[in-house]
């Protein structure tokens, strides 16, 4: 069976996926009065299971909401000994190179990962392990913050499968990873 790590994410038309704050409210600046998901429940359909930094964990943990994923949830970390006991059929602690630790998780028979969080991301993108982003930009300068994106050890080629176009302001490309086989 193929497998496929994808990223979706929102980003500022500068590229940052934070501000200089590590805020993320900038996400909220145009209106969307029918709560339009923008293609998230359709991408989550997609996915067997998330793959998230600590950092990224504790950002999900920190928002004033129930627990909003339905699929498991891998954190990597090497500080975190343990998750809060509502937390333990979710989320699920795992570390070790990235190849192991996708090793680990496809031996548990999850396929489709999501692979989200700034330093997370730059990680597997390093090791040219991203096959997938949904890129939603949302029409506003940071002028800093956390980047989507860092220095690459090479190129790597991705090819536009499509755009769509929310609220009338908000762009959404889906970009797949050319390889050649």
């Amino acid at each position: 069976m193929k497998t496929k790590n994808s990223v979706f994410i929102a980003t500022s038309i500068d590229g940052y996926i934070s501000d200089k704050n590590g805020k993320i409210d900038w996400l909220n600046t145009i209106p969307n009065p029918s709560n339009d998901d923008m293609g998230y429940n359709e991408f989550m359909i997609g996915i067997d299971a998330l793959v998230m930094g600590r950092k990224t964990f504790e950002t999900v943990c920190s928002f004033d909401v129930d627990w909003p994923y339905e699929k498991p949830v891998f954190v990597l970390s090497n500080s975190l000994q343990e998750v809060e006991e509502e937390l333990k059929d979710k989320v699920f602690l795992i570390h070790g190179s990235l190849k192991e630790v996708l090793h680990q998780i496809r031996k548990k028979g999850f396929k489709n990962l999501y692979i989200d969080g700034g330093a997370t991301i730059q990680s597997f993108l390093k090791e040219d392990l991203i096959d997938e982003f949904v890129i939603t930009t949302i029409p506003i300068l940071l002028g800093g913050g956390t980047s989507l994106f860092s220095e690459l050890p090479k190129k790597m080629e991705y090819e536009l499968v499509n755009t769509k176009q929310y609220l009338n302001a908000i762009s959404q490309n889906r970009f797949r990873r050319k390889r050649i086989n």
